[in-house]
């Protein structure tokens, strides 16, 4: 660990969390701790709730999500939740063989994926609220991680606090936007469906947490949440994990980016065109995506159409050291989405001391900092601005350096995990206590639960 991790986790963050240790029920209907933020924010909060003392049970669907246990002094542990997993590989929108079905929520899972709409989160959430009342009493308070069902209305006799990372109207309203033809933007709108249950749910919820300004605000205006029942927690990077290290070599002209290849939010294909104007003037500049490479669509028609099949990297797969040992590789870090709820890629690049190029949209200034001085920033969508500040940073190695250390500073005061976890854990504390005595019944200890 180095100095200044060591100093991000020093024990007065850990005595800020006052009380008894909780017990705690974590839902998840998604849990790839790989791609996606939900699995990320899970596996890592988790586990710091654990080193504050809580006892962290999450409750999820596949894919299953990857934990740390044996964080103590409190406990992480995983119970199985299935669903049919209708979109796993490499069979994606299968049809379930008939002993698979066990009852009516998966015949309305498979329905609903039939009719071309996306069923987990209310699926997940009907498995949930069945699964929580036959525990009652159980724990003190769940968290749910976004899944915005309507099986988390009513009493569950506990405390619900729910996470909101960003409306998934946001996303929605962009592929709307990028879609081609009437017949495409049918079926956008019907895979999106579920997002009229969120919003209805959302409007209900006493407590909702989100992770940066920028989020909350288009939570009141997208799903009409009010405002005083929205509280933000930052969230941020494993600051151990994600550190610089000088024994890493630097690879002349690389930029590493994190991304889904043709999800329009992500803004591949506008860095895509802007690595294509970089190469006119340097060669060596190339991209290392970490993410699935899509074989059709906008993305694989960019790298064609300017030449860039060797200078376009995609990579999956890799385990965190891997991963921390790319972005440390590269000279510059980017984040080309069009809309952030907060972005982890770019906390995490900046914990390395890795330089940062990163957009405008959405609550992504709130991580990156000021332009010029923790990264360099421009619209989202605009591959010509994009390209300028690409080529900059590369032509200047001492930008390069001031702004590494900058972003890594930033991070530490900022953005850990372990802060995270301690304002989590005053939500927490805070929704027990709007309950009142009497309402719900007093967690008790219990054995670790086999898989559901």
């Amino acid at each position: 660990m180095t100095a200044e991790a060591a100093e991000a986790t020093t024990p007065h963050l850990l005595d800020q969390d006052v009380g008894r240790p909780l017990r705690i029920a974590m839902l998840t209907y998604k849990g790839n701790p790989f791609c996606g933020g939900q699995g990320v924010y899970v596996r890592h909060l988790s586990r710091e709730l654990a080193r504050l003392g809580h006892t962290v049970e999450v409750i999820g669907s596949q894919p299953y999500p990857v934990l740390d246990e044996g964080t103590g002094p409190g406990e992480v542990s995983l119970t199985e939740l299935p669903s049919l997993d209708l979109y796993r590989q490499p069979d994606p929108f299968r049809t379930p063989k008939r002993d698979e079905y066990r009852d009516w929520i998966d015949a309305l899972e498979v329905g609903t994926m039939w009719t071309g709409g996306f069923p987990e989160p209310l699926t997940f959430s009907l498995r949930a609220r069945r699964h929580l009342l036959a525990r009652r009493g159980e724990f003190d308070v769940v968290h749910d991680n976004q899944t915005l069902g309507y099986g988390l209305l009513g009493n569950l006799g506990t405390p619900l606090v729910t996470t909101i990372h960003h409306p998934i109207t946001v996303d929605r309203q962009l592929d709307l936007d990028a879609a081609d033809g009437w017949q495409r933007r049918a079926s956008v709108r019907r895979w999106y469906g579920f997002t009229r249950m969120q919003k209805r749910v959302a409007r209900r919820l006493p407590s909702v947490l989100t992770v940066s300004g920028s989020s909350r605000q288009e939570i009141v205006d997208h799903l009409g949440v009010r405002d005083e029942r929205i509280h933000v927690v930052h969230i941020g990077a494993d600051t151990q994990l994600f550190s610089p290290d000088p024994a890493v070599a630097e690879v002349p002209g690389r930029i590493v980016t994190t991304s889904s290849a043709d999800v329009p939010l992500k803004g591949l294909v506008h860095l895509v065109e802007a690595l294509a104007k970089v190469r006119t003037e340097n060669p060596d500049a190339h991209l290392v995506v970490v993410g699935k490479r899509a074989e059709g669509g906008p993305v694989a028609a960019a790298i064609e159409r300017y030449g860039l099949e060797g200078a376009v990297e995609f990579v999956k797969g890799i385990t965190d050291a891997e991963l921390v040992d790319l972005v440390r590789s590269a000279q510059i870090a980017c984040v080309p989405s069009l809309y952030e709820g907060f972005s982890l890629p770019a906390a995490e690049a900046m914990a390395t001391g890795t330089p940062l190029v990163a957009t405008t949209g959405g609550a992504i200034p709130e991580v990156a900092g000021p332009d010029g001085e923790t990264c360099l920033a421009v619209p989202p969508g605009d591959a010509g601005a994009l390209a300028a500040a690409l080529g900059r940073l590369l032509g200047d190695a001492g930008l390069r350096r001031r702004l590494g250390t900058a972003g890594r500073e930033r991070v530490l005061a900022r953005f850990t995990w372990e802060q995270a976890a301690i304002g989590t854990a005053e939500r927490y504390r805070a929704a027990i206590a709007a309950q009142g005595p009497g309402r719900g019944a007093p967690a008790r200890a219990t054995a670790r639960r086999k898989p559901a």
